[in-house]
């Protein structure tokens, strides 16, 4: 699986062997130890450390059900008549296809593959960047493309990367990614990162947002006992960052956002002032999704 998608999640794998996560995790760990395949957070890819970078039709095939529910919930957080700014990636090409509903929306991007989500959608605005096709993920990139970004100002940025940490935010295995990447936030009042659970943890080679740059983050609910990403996204909301976590299974219509205060202000805040980050839940009906920790900013 790994060899024919490039990357596989191991919930993907328990679902397709019919075997828990758990003796997929020891397999896993066993194949790296052969060096037919490296262990990534909540996966494993094929060996080639932080430069290596699936292609489109390989990350096409990876956490879809999980991309769903980031997209369905992303989604929620465009109104009408604005105007966004879109990244290149699958995540984010799911979104661009719930975008195509939302009426007097301006939507900037680099992304060939997010132009044609949105090519035939009714009173939808396409600004596309120059630059040059960067073909394994249908992107332009290059001077041209961030030159294409000078003096533009949207509302906020959708972005997607290889990988999110806290102590280095989001990032990429390519270089020209990366930079425009970074131009296109330099647009955007607020950056808004979709990242599914296998990115958490991550690292990649090339920054593109710091994590204090980043405003919220949409991803899914992760395994159970997945301490890795519990702590990773305790991490983040330590840092400000609002976290949104999408529920993986519910029907589109389910997956409202709930804004839920922090019980403790945010670092630096005099007590009694402004509640700190916003954690948003998607709810759904049915029975309640594994939780992750309590994202509320701990006390310094």
């Amino acid at each position: 699986m790994v060899r024919a998608n490039g990357a596989v999640s191991l919930r993907e794998l328990a679902r397709v062997v019919q075997t828990s996560e758990v003796t997929v995790r020891r397999d896993v760990r066993a194949l790296e130890a052969e060096g037919l395949l490296d262990r990534r957070h909540g996966g494993a890819v094929l060996p080639g450390g932080f430069t290596r970078e699936s292609g489109f039709p390989q990350k096409s095939h990876l956490a879809t059900a999980e991309k769903t529910a980031i997209a369905d919930l992303a989604a929620g957080l465009v109104s009408e008549g604005e105007a966004v700014v879109v990244g290149a990636g699958t995540t984010t090409q799911e979104l661009a296809r719930r975008l195509a509903r939302v009426p007097g929306l301006t939507v900037v991007t680099n992304s060939l593959l997010v132009a044609q989500a949105l090519a035939h959608a009714n009173r939808v605005e396409v600004v596309m960047t120059g630059g040059t096709l960067r073909g394994s993920n249908y992107a332009l990139v290059g001077s041209g493309a961030e030159q294409s970004l000078q003096g533009l100002r949207v509302s906020r940025a959708f972005l997607s990367g290889s990988g999110l940490t806290a102590e280095r935010g989001l990032s990429t295995s390519n270089m020209l990614s990366a930079s425009v990447d970074r131009a296109l936030v330099q647009a955007a009042g607020e950056v808004v990162v979709l990242a599914d659970h296998t990115k958490l943890g991550t690292d990649t080679m090339f920054q593109t947002v710091p994590t204090d740059v980043i405003t919220r983050l949409v991803t899914d609910e992760p395994p159970a006992h997945d301490d890795r990403a519990e702590g990773e996204l305790q991490a983040l909301a330590d840092r400000g960052v609002q976290i949104a976590v999408a529920c993986v299974g519910a029907s589109a219509g389910e997956r409202t956002r709930q804004d839920v205060p922090m019980p403790t202000p945010r670092r630096g805040a005099p007590q009694g002032g402004p509640a700190g980050p916003t954690h948003l839940r998607s709810a759904a009906t049915g029975p309640t999704p594994p939780r992750v920790a309590d994202l509320a900013p701990r006390r310094r």
